[in-house]
């Protein structure tokens, strides 16, 4: 269990100093944020739980929360960034949960675009943003993050095989310490959100941070679905994918390894 004083504690000098929001158990920290952000909480807001009956990931799959055994967390931004900054909001979560994995762990982390965080082959976590935009601002923005840390066993159906900090690491990782490394990191990169070279850096960062990004052979799942090989990543973000009919631009879904017949 964490140890709420001395969460408050370490958090003291950051936007989410009185802010942290605990549930021992809920449905979803995320659909606690948002209701949150609609009464008008506060910036900075921190929603996280020991467990959850119904987490879930992008397109609504469902992310298993049991109790004591990850990180579950949700953060409540109200960032001043117009609306087409939006879809670099993943990246930039992405890479905060990849520099915090990197400090508590000394692991590397492998950013499978858009919002998968892995290590190796295997995924240890995931990111779900979910925003409202009001009219070319963004209103506000609910970045969950849930990580894998204690599990020791995975549902071998998953289409990416499952691991857990504590497994890569071969030692215990307490959650409480990657939660505020966690925290300080993702507050780091909403301000370089806020920054007008947003558009080049947080790219150009991911592409360096990930495997997936330049020269890989992708299948792309979702409404642009294709095949090809990754060729970067544009100012927005989105992914550009070279296929037999030229470069698509893939601004949703979701990649997964694949070989190209060819």
């Amino acid at each position: 269990m964490f140890d709420l004083a001395a969460l408050e504690f370490a958090v003291a000098r950051t936007v989410f100093a009185g802010k942290l929001h605990f549930f021992a158990l809920t449905d979803s920290t995320n659909n606690d944020a948002l209701e949150a952000a609609r009464n008008g909480a506060l910036h900075g807001s921190v929603y996280f739980a020991d467990e959850q009956r119904a987490g879930r990931g992008r397109g609504d799959h469902a992310w298993h929360s049991a109790a004591g055994e990850g990180l579950y967390v949700s953060v409540l931004l109200r960032p001043r960034v117009p609306a087409a900054r939006l879809p670099l909001l993943p990246l930039a979560a992405g890479l905060a949960a990849a520099n915090a994995i990197h400090a508590a762990t000394g692991l590397v982390v492998d950013l499978r675009w858009p919002n998968d965080l892995l290590i190796g082959q295997r995924k240890t976590g995931g990111i779900l943003v979910e925003a409202h935009t009001e009219r070319s601002a963004v209103g506000f923005a609910v970045v969950g993050i849930g990580i894998n840390v204690h599990q020791r066993s995975f549902d071998p159906a998953l289409n990416t095989p499952g691991t857990s900090l504590d497994l890569e690491a071969g030692r215990r990782i307490p959650r409480q310490a990657l939660l505020v490394t966690l925290l300080e990191s993702l507050e780091r990169e909403a301000l370089v959100l806020s920054d007008a070279r947003a558009t080049e850096t947080i790219p150009a960062r991911v592409a360096a941070a990930s495997t997936w990004v330049h020269g890989r052979c992708v299948e792309v799942h979702g409404p642009q679905a294709c095949r090809g090989v990754t060729a970067g990543l544009d100012g927005n973000g989105f992914l550009l994918v070279e296929t037999d009919a030229g470069i698509v631009t893939v601004r949703t879904g979701g990649i997964r390894a694949a070989e190209l017949n060819r």
